[in-house]
Parts: C-alpha cells; sequence; structure tokens
C-alpha cells in the first residue's frame, strides 16, 4: 500500500474518530446537566437511579429509541426529515475544523490532531455553523404546527440579530493575529504575555500570552452571542415553554428529537473550542512552550517519535481541559439565569452588543495602526 493510500486511510479514520467523539461527547454532557439541575432542584432520577445516575441516561436513550416516528398529517415530509439531519450534520462537520493538539510525527509522516485543516478555518466555521437558521426554518414550515413556526421564526432572527456581533468580535481577532488559520491563531499565543508597538516592548512573564488580555472586549461579546447562537438560556426563546410548547421541534419526538439534541450540543462544543482558540490559548499549555514540552518528552522516551506523542498527548489534555470548562459554564448558566423576553433579547443584541462590538473593531484597528505606525 503506497503512502498516498496510507494517508487517505488515516485521514479517513480521524475524521470517523473526531465525529464519534463530538457523538460519544454528547451523552456525557446531558449526564452532566442533569445531575447538576437534580442536585439544584433536588430531583431523584439523574442522581439515584443507578450508580452516579447513570443508569437513568441509558433509560432516556431507549425511550427515544422507542419513540414513535411520527409526522404530522398536513406537514412536509421532506422538510420534516431533512431538518434533524442538518441540525446534526453541520455542528459535527464544522468541530472537525477545531485544532485539538499538535502534530504528531511518526518517522517521515505528520499527522494532525483534528479531522482536517482549513486554511481559512474561522470563515469555514461560521459558514457551516449559520447552517442553523436553515435547520430551524426547515422544522418549522415541516411541521405544518403554529408553536413550531413561531419558534423557527423567532429562532432564526435571534441567531442572525446575534451573528452580527459574533462575527465583529472575530474581526477584531483576525486583526490581531493577522491570520484567518485556527493553527496560527493558537502559536501566536504561545509564550509570557508581551506588546510590540509604539517603537517600544512590553512584556510580563507571569501571564500566558493569550488573547483575552488583548480583545477582553470582544471576549466578552463573543461568549454572549454563543449562548445565543446556541439558542441556550438565557437565550433560548425559540423553545419557551410556557409560550411555544417547545419551540420549532414541537413535532418532533424519538431518534429526530435526539439529533437535535445532538446538533444543539455540537453547537456548544464548536463554541466553546472557539472561545479556547481565540483567547485562551488553544492547545498552548501555560508557561510551557510547545518545543519545551516536546524536549521534554525526547528526554523522557529519548527518541523523536516519543517527545512528538508525548507533546501531542499533553496539548490534546491541555486543549480539553480548558474545552470543558466552558463547556461546564454552558450548562450551568442554565440553571443561573432566567430567561429573556423577546424584546429584551433584541435590545441587548441590536442596540448593547452590536455598538460595543463596533467599538472594539474600530479601537482594535486603530491601535494596530497607530503602534505601527508611530514611536512613544
Amino acid at each position: 500500500m503506497g503512502n498516498s493510500s496510507l494517508e487517505i486511510i488515516i485521514n479517513l479514520a480521524k475524521t470517523v474518530v473526531v465525529f464519534l467523539m463530538m457523538v460519544q461527547a454528547v451523552p456525557i454532557l446531558v449526564w452532566l446537566e442533569r445531575r447538576g439541575s437534580a442536585f439544584i432542584q433536588n430531583r431523584f432520577g439523574p442522581n439515584r437511579v443507578g450508580p452516579l445516575g447513570l443508569v437513568q441516561l441509558l433509560a432516556d436513550a431507549a425511550k427515544f429509541l422507542n419513540k414513535e416516528d411520527f409526522v404530522p398529517d398536513k406537514g412536509n415530509r421532506l422538510l420534516f426529515y431533512a431538518a434533524p439531519v442538518f441540525a446534526l450534520i453541520p455542528a459535527a462537520v464544522a468541530y472537525m475544523a477545531m485544532p485539538m493538539s499538535t502534530p504528531l510525527k511518526i518517522g517521515d509522516s505528520t499527522f494532525l490532531i483534528q479531522g482536517y485543516e482549513v486554511n481559512v478555518g474561522i470563515v469555514f466555521i461560521l459558514g457551516i455553523s449559520a447552517m442553523a437558521v436553515y435547520t430551524m426554518l426547515m422544522a418549522g414550515f415541516g411541521s405544518s404546527s403554529k408553536f413550531s413556526l413561531m419558534g423557527a421564526m423567532r429562532a432564526s432572527a435571534q441567531v442572525i440579530s446575534y451573528e452580527l456581533a459574533l462575527g465583529l468580535a472575530i474581526v477584531g481577532v483576525i486583526m490581531m493575529y493577522g491570520t484567518f488559520n485556527l493553527t496560527d491563531m493558537v502559536l501566536a499565543q504561545q509564550g509570557a504575555f508581551h506588546f510590540s508597538g509604539f517603537g517600544r516592548e512590553f512584556s510580563l512573564s507571569f501571564l500566558p500570552n493569550w488573547g483575552i488580555f488583548y480583545q477582553p472586549l470582544g471576549a466578552v461579546i463573543f461568549f454572549a452571542a454563543a449562548f445565543a447562537e446556541s439558542n441556550r438560556l438565557p437565550f433560548d426563546l425559540a423553545e419557551g415553554e410556557a409560550e411555544l410548547v417547545a419551540g420549532f421541534h414541537t413535532e418532533y419526538g424519538g431518534f429526530k428529537m435526539l439529533m437535535f439534541f445532538i446538533g444543539e450540543y455540537g453547537h456548544m462544543m464548536i463554541a466553546s473550542g472557539l472561545m479556547t482558540t481565540f483567547y485562551f490559548g488553544g492547545y498552548g499549555i501555560p508557561g510551557w512552550t510547545i518545543a519545551e514540552v516536546y524536549q521534554t518528552g525526547v528526554s523522557i522516551f529519548g527518541s523523536e517519535t516519543g517527545g512528538s506523542i508525548f507533546s501531542s498527548v499533553m496539548h490534546f489534555l491541555s486543549y480539553n481541559v480548558k474545552f470543558a470548562i466552558f463547556l461546564w459554564i454552558f450548562i450551568h448558566v442554565r440553571w443561573t439565569l432566567p430567561r429573556f423576553r423577546y424584546d429584551q433579547l433584541m435590545d441587548l443584541g441590536w442596540k448593547t452588543m452590536l455598538p460595543w462590538a463596533l467599538f472594539n473593531t474600530i479601537l482594535t484597528a486603530t491601535v494596530i495602526f497607530l503602534a505601527s505606525q508611530y514611536v512613544i
């Protein structure tokens, strides 16, 4: 078998593994969310059915798989069946472009620890994630239900509104790093905090060189907009139970409903991964550069291959620790903050976050220009 065939097989295997990682993470996140909510509300199931409430998770899975495959009488069958697929697949495809560790070098071959590398990774992920709007509209129109349709219109308006602020927050990141490539952004955040501009060099050795210290306002705007993009509380106006029953997936049940759930958690994972990559050094380890980690591995295992494996494993763990922290925040905010009214949601997006995002973009561009042109 030639090297090209081997690389194709390995790339296909990586794609499958990353997809399965995302899908398999969903039951764990559901278990953590239900367990946390059960502690807060003192409910029995998720904490007392079997060890650590794990049997409750199996019972839920069995319930989903045994539900009737129902299609509304007046619904559009094509749209009704397509919506859950469009909820799951774009989230999985976008997540595969996330850099999770340093490349693994074995002999003459180099393997990326991600599904695939896209040179314009930000544009690719945002473009794929934006397909969520079509999912909501297909589910709303395909269900032939007033509750589903109103939920779909709410959700699509919300996502489009907050994509503006989210996109402008990312513009500040792109200007700061000077690249669309996510891996290059991670590499730019290695080492200690330092600023070069106005003819001076400024550094703080006790701070990591993370984007959060250069773009604090952009990070806050991005994280808040990511909640709205993911339809998570306090931004889940699309499925307000008191008004819309369950929003655009009111008529769904069984495995199709499960696909919506996986898609929602997939968008949470994308937002957490981007937050980690943009503002918290990606897979970088604070106080330890990539070269230092590699050399440590070489000294321990006595070979370059051992150093590469050690570096990939350590950076993969670093990425997942940061990634898990943001997922934990996503989960627990649901049980902390109340839901906005729809007018409050729109006011926050258009009258507060969008102007601040524009201000952050202009400020970033101004500082970069002045720092390169003038000496203090």
